[in-house]
Formats: structure tokens, sequence, C-alpha cells
């Protein structure tokens, strides 16, 4: 599968994403391609070579309508769906794979009129176009649903970070400090991984340790002051540690 910046390299070519976009529909020949969004032949080829290479387009050899000799034609055979959220205190870039299956496997990931929809098409090759106009438009609202709610949780997320920047600016000194808060809050849900940030800000072990305990203090001292109890932790303990100190 394309990596993220080749893939967001490849997309921001608004010729590029014109091809794509007819290419999903059926596979297309470079001429075609090049009267519909009306650029050369030429570029059309440039575009479909670094598509190619990418894996977003795969290119055969089918039959001249003409009669001649056989022709390249290209289609769209990688699935990848990708995410960017911008804001303040909000930044979040990811490219997912869909999933694989038919729809019957794919309907125990589902929720709402969508599952009826899996039911209804599996083990089928051929759905009439008015029968598959009325599941899209199924689909199509559940689609809306739950980005409604996703753009919820992610406003509801840049709120959250919003009022934690206001803390850190006000109790943690240096830049490095806040740094190290910060990146933990990217991944509240994994462990803090020392090594690389200090390859990242080129800290020695004696600094990094420096610094990962005046962190560690203010944090814990947060803490406390928010619970009105004293709280410890061991020395060596490792972030984030106080994620399980309790709400």
């Amino acid at each position: 599968m394309v990596d993220l910046d080749t893939a967001l390299n490849l997309l921001q070519n608004k010729a590029r994403r014109a091809i794509l976009e007819r290419l999903v529909r059926e596979p297309h020949y470079p001429l075609q391609l090049a009267n519909q969004i009306g650029v050369s032949q030429q570029a059309v080829m440039k575009h479909l070579k670094l598509l190619e290479q990418a894996g977003f387009v795969v290119k055969m050899k089918a039959a001249s309508i003409k009669g001649g000799p056989p022709k390249n034609i290209y289609s769209v055979q990688q699935a990848i769906s990708l995410r960017i959220d911008l804001g303040p205190d909000l930044f979040h870039c990811e490219q997912r794979k869909l999933p694989s299956g038919g729809p019957l496997k794919l309907s125990n990931r589902l929720q709402g009129d969508s599952v009826s929809v899996a039911e209804h098409v599996s083990g089928r090759k051929k759905i009439s176009v008015g029968e598959g106009a009325y599941h899209l438009a199924k689909i199509a609202t559940d689609l809306e649903k739950l980005d409604e709610q996703r753009d919820a949780l992610i406003a509801l997320h840049q709120q959250v970070k919003q009022r934690i920047s206001a803390t850190v600016d006000t109790d943690f000194d240096s830049y490095e400090q806040r740094l190290v808060i910060h990146n933990i809050l990217e991944s509240p849900r994994s462990e803090f991984d020392f090594k690389s940030f200090a390859r990242e800000l080129q800290l020695g072990a004696e600094a990094t340790e420096k610094l990962m305990d005046e962190v560690r203090v203010r944090v814990v001292r947060q803490l406390a002051d928010r619970s009105n109890n004293l709280i410890a932790a061991p020395q060596a303990a490792e972030l984030p540690w106080w994620a399980s100190l309790g709400n």
C-alpha cells in the first residue's frame, strides 16, 4: 500500500484527482482521459505513470475497439481512506486501509440500515440500477450520520486539547517540558517513547532523565492539587503512569 506522504503528494494534483475520479467508474484509455479532463495525452501519460508506480492504478492490455493492436487501459485496484483534521490544538493526518471481505463479513462492523443492505446484496453478482441507487442512498445516509458524529467528536477533542494547552502554558516552564506533554497527549493510550524523543531534541541520557523528572514532579503536583491528596509514584515509573491515577 502506498505510504501517506506519497498519497498526499499525488492527490494534491487536480488533474490526477480527475483521472482517478473517472478510473474508479470504469477502465479508461489514456486518450479517453485526455479528452475528458481537457489536458494533453502526453500529460495524462505522465500522471498515469506516477499513479501506477505508487500502486494507485494498474495497466492492462485491451483489444482496440477499431480492430487495431491491443492498447493499454488503466483501472483502479487499491482502496484507501485519508483523513486530515487541522485547527488550533488539532492536527491529525492518517491513512487507513479499508477492510476486506464480502458484504456479510463487513456487516459485522456495520450499524443502522447498512446492515440490511449488506444482507440484501450478499451472494449476488449483479443488482439492478434502481435497487442499487436505493441501497446507496441508505449507505449515504448512514455515512452522513457517522460523519456528523465524528465531526462532533473531533470538535470535542479540540476543546479538551485547548483547555489542556492553557494549563500546559502556565504550569510548564520550558519548551522541552511542554513538548513532552504534547507528545504524550498525541497518543495518550500508548507509552511515551523516551528514546525517540531524546533523539528528536538531540538530548543526552542525563539531560533526558532530568527533563522527565521535572515533568513527573509537575504532573504529580497537578494531580495532588486537583484531588487534595498526597500522590506518590516510583522514581523509575514510565509515563503515562499518571493516566492511571484516577479522574
